[in-house]
């Protein structure tokens, strides 16, 4: 009963955030429309969790004090904004106190950080596969959590729920500024709590309207998950979800980081690349962007790297060359080729379409 409760506070503290938000944006007709398209559940159960009229008058009090709290938050970081639409801030910091200072957008160091990404994605499949599918997670109306679509009363699926919170979280502390992250629902984000950086200019302009993040969900609830986890029910909902969670925001990272790549590309060879995009030849794009051999190395490299992530180690350093050429003497959590093939097969195509989609207007 108490947890339940719990969410309902949370939820009206966040309903508060965001009609704040709405109140506060420059673009306030358009934006709170959309930012209201879904709402936390903050009393549907009140009446059978509280026991006592004196509990129920204390979560009451408890209820303004966190949505005046949140209130209050929300004024005095307002003016930071969030949304790389409307007010884009990666270029509304001059500050050079505010300057990321790391190398990793760097297009020399597209490569690396591709490897990199590498290495996330597959211990996040590895520990997704430790459950079963569990249906329910991603059905809406199926688990009681306290989401909702304001226009259809529909309740929302237990991912979408947990994907909104986290984003709540991250939004705050400027994840979403960075031009590497794109958000599952950004119409929602929260006002930041601290400055945003400036991260220059490396990418062309279009590519704050670049998100394929509804097809990255469909992809991986429907394709992914299934592909590498048992079929059933374990009734671990939120072990799975928050694993869920984890890999969508690792691949959807991935995938658009295609932007970075193709600005690589075009940098490379900006005449092919410009006679293509005058032409609108989207085909002709992925044929030349499109580098097999790379390609083979890629899913070589992802299968070794699953071989050795996915076996129990011990004391004992592992023969490397026993994992590598007899795979099938080895056990592990999830067999290496699984892991290369959802790669293979749904990772590196969309990566490619955000690469011809951002080619397609470079030149713009």
């Amino acid at each position: 009963m108490m947890t339940s409760t719990l969410c309902c506070l949370h939820g009206s503290a966040i309903v508060a955030s965001h009609r704040l938000r709405a109140s506060s944006s420059s673009s306030s007709t358009s934006s709170s429309s959309r930012e209201t398209s879904f709402y936390l559940n903050n009393n549907n159960n009140n009446n059978n969790n509280n026991s006592s009229s004196s509990s129920g008058s204390s979560l009451g009090s408890a209820r303004r004090i966190r949505q005046r709290g949140c209130s209050e938050r929300g004024a005095s970081t307002k003016a930071y904004g969030n949304s790389r639409d409307n007010a884009n801030p990666l270029r509304s910091i001059n500050d050079p106190n505010f300057a990321d200072l790391s190398d990793r957008l760097k297009l020399d160091n597209v490569r690396q950080s591709l490897i990199r990404q590498e290495d996330s994605i597959i211990f996040a499949l590895i520990e997704r596969s430790q459950y079963k599918v569990n249906d329910r997670v991603y059905k809406a109306n199926s688990i009681d959590v306290p989401c909702y679509d304001a226009h259809t009363g529909v309740r929302s699926s237990m991912l979408e729920f947990m994907l909104r919170e986290r984003e709540q979280m991250d939004g705050k502390i400027r994840r979403y500024t960075s031009p590497d992250e794109h958000a599952f629902y950004p119409e929602s984000l929260p006002p930041l709590v601290i400055p945003p950086m400036n991260f220059g200019e490396v990418l062309h302009e279009y590519a704050l309207k670049i998100n394929i993040n509804d097809r990255i969900k469909e992809m991986y609830v429907e394709n992914i998950v299934p592909g590498m986890c048992e079929s059933g029910d374990d009734n671990n909902y939120g072990s799975a979800g928050l694993c869920d969670v984890n890999c969508l925001q690792l691949i959807s990272r991935r995938i658009h980081y295609g932007k970075f790549v193709a600005e690589a590309k075009f940098r490379a060879q900006p005449e092919e690349y410009s006679e293509l995009i005058h032409k609108q030849d989207g085909n002709g794009l992925m044929q030349l962007l499109t580098n097999q051999a790379v390609e083979d190395r890629v899913v070589a490299r992802v299968t070794n790297k699953a071989a050795f992530y996915g076996q129990d180690i011990n004391e004992e350093v592992p023969d490397a060359s026993k994992v590598l050429t007899n795979p099938k003497n080895q056990k592990y959590k999830v067999a290496p080729e699984i892991i290369a093939n959802l790669y293979f097969k749904w990772i590196m195509p969309m990566t490619k379409d955000v690469q011809v989609e951002y080619l397609l207007r470079r030149l713009d």
